[in-house]
């Protein structure tokens, strides 16, 4: 099932709009998306075609890897999503923080990835959830093991934003 969902950043300057929104949500644990988010990316993957953004004047990003960009607000700093900008299976959606939904009730959590770099003092409630491990990653998304900014490795591209 999906449904439709608002959301914004801190300050509103930027605000969405998103049908087909899925009941579920993913966690990711690598490195970058730790230091982007200062704790793990709880995301909610949206068809792109679903989306519509307001205050996309106010929207810097970011090419983080080979194959993905992060946005976020120029005025406050939110994050506002992560896009898989290489052709392929993976493009096509926009993964918004679970943080930045006007409601983010009622959603359950489907998946875990990066689980072996999850910090020892995090713990999530529930079980049935799928966890893959960074070497599970890299043999499901064969484009993760040839970036050299691959988010297990630490390195994380430092020049000006755009």
């Amino acid at each position: 099932m999906t449904r439709s969902a608002v959301g914004k950043c801190l300050c509103g300057d930027v605000r969405f709009e998103a049908q087909d929104v899925p009941e579920t949500f993913g966690v990711c644990h690598c490195e970058m998306c730790r230091r982007w988010t200062g704790s793990a990316l709880l995301e909610v993957s949206i068809p792109e075609q679903s989306l519509v953004r307001h205050g996309k004047e106010h929207i810097a990003t970011r090419q983080t890897s080979e194959w993905a960009e992060r946005g976020w607000c120029r005025n406050c700093g939110t994050g506002l999503f992560y896009r898989v900008t290489m052709a392929g299976e993976w493009s096509g959606s926009v993964d918004i923080p679970l943080g930045i939904f006007d409601d983010p009730n009622g959603f359950v959590m489907s998946h875990e990835i990066y689980i072996d770099f999850k910090p020892d003092s995090f713990a999530y409630a529930g079980e049935g959830r799928k966890q893959l491990t960074r070497q599970q990653c890299v043999e499901k998304f064969s484009l993760l093991g040839n970036d050299p900014a691959d988010a297990s490795q630490g390195r994380i591209d430092q020049g000006e934003t755009t």
